[in-house]
């Protein structure tokens, strides 16, 4: 697994990366060589923030957690992680399987979810009007949501402006 790291403030000691790259490195087993883990380190005011994402071939696993230490933002992190995996095994572990050619009988210490979880209850269907960015932010606001999808005027591509967790904002675009 490639580690790529992220120092958002500079008080992030080399013994706190290499910590998260030992406990993020236990999922290499899932994944092929190449795949990249993001590793992103951030103190903010009294609250450590550490944040991974796990790019392999398509599929992306994230996680990000927050605590006043750094250490223990970063095994909550990789408790996410392993919830994520176990939670979502039945149906990207074929996937992951087929990528890290893990054995097809390996096992996680919990049972797996159901897949009544991934049950469609509703489907919305709106037209998709061009809007400039600021524009959609004030829809999504004015609705009460917490995203929004839009066609961008400026670029014509779908794009999906989102509330973050920091009450600030965040705009997600297709790669072209």
């Amino acid at each position: 697994m490639k580690f790529i790291v992220s120092r958002k403030n500079p008080n992030v000691s080399d013994k706190v990366i290499e910590k998260a790259k030992k406990k993020i490195g236990k999922f290499e087993k899932f994944f092929r060589p190449e795949t990249e883990a993001h590793l992103t380190f951030n103190i903010e005011k009294e609250r450590c923030i550490f944040e991974v994402t796990i790019h392999s071939k398509g599929t992306i696993i994230r996680a990000e957690e927050s605590s006043e230490d750094m250490y223990a933002s970063i095994d909550l992190a990789v408790e996410k992680l392993e919830r994520q995996i176990r939670k979502h095994k039945t149906r990207l572990g074929k996937k992951i399987r087929q990528e890290a050619m893990v054995p097809e009988n390996y096992e996680l210490d919990e049972q797996i979810e159901e897949d009544e979880d991934f049950k469609v209850v509703k489907t919305k269907r709106f037209p998709l009007k061009p809007m400039s960015l600021e524009e959609a932010i004030l829809q999504m606001d004015l609705l009460g949501h917490s995203f929004f999808v839009f066609t961008n005027a400026e670029t014509e591509n779908v794009n999906v402006v989102y509330k973050r967790k920091d009450g600030k904002y965040g705009l997600i675009e297709p790669e072209e």
